[in-house]
């Protein structure tokens, strides 16, 4: 299961022999079915988790007690509640697995470990980190000023598997919208 994270790693920097073996030492295989439930809100999060297959979402529920999408990340990728992870404070998000998942996953105490021995891991986190920061600002600027057709064609064009493997209503609920709006978009889209 490492295979994918190394590649991914060394796309963006050289590894040697020693931080590829600190890599599988580091980086705990874990298999989860879906609806999995893998992290909860209200508690810090232990993990951070590399999809090597399956999907995974992030979600919190609003004052009405309905549950919000937040993220929903594909493989390969990372994911976790970023901020509590790294402060290591209370989440007020879920993280779930929405079908069968193979994850990678590594506590704070030992990434900060790995980043401390390998200056190619430090650069690389940073680099992740960075990508979610880049991630979270598209995202916040797209629910802003894109309408939600074109938030609709920009997901399918950028991600064309998610719709055979992610429930509609969160799918709705990720792009801003109640999954009546998003299955009118569909039928416009399909004509």
């Amino acid at each position: 299961m490492h295979e994918k994270l190394i590649q991914l790693i060394t796309e963006r920097v050289i590894l040697s022999d020693e931080e590829r073996e600190w890599c599988a030492s580091y980086f705990e295989p874990v298999v989860y079915s879906k609806n999995t439930s893998i992290e909860a809100e209200g508690k810090i999060p232990q993990y951070l988790y590399f999809i090597v297959s399956g999907y995974v979402r992030l979600f919190h529920q609003n004052e009405k007690g309905e549950e919000m999408t937040t993220h929903i990340n594909c493989p390969p990728g990372f994911i976790t509640s970023y901020f509590n992870y790294i402060n290591q404070t209370p989440s007020d998000e879920n993280l779930e697995c929405i079908t069968d998942c193979q994850l990678l996953r590594i506590t704070k105490t030992n990434l900060d470990k790995l980043i401390d021995k390998s200056s190619a891991f430090k650069d690389f986190s940073i680099s992740v980190f960075q990508q979610s920061i880049s991630y979270n600002e598209n995202r916040s600027k797209e629910l802003a000023t894109l309408t939600a057709e074109q938030r609709y064609l920009k997901l399918i064009k950028e991600y064309p598997n998610i719709l055979q493997n992610v429930p509609l209503q969160y799918i709705a609920s990720f792009l801003g919208m109640n999954p009546k709006s998003l299955s009118r978009i569909r039928k416009q889209v399909i004509r």
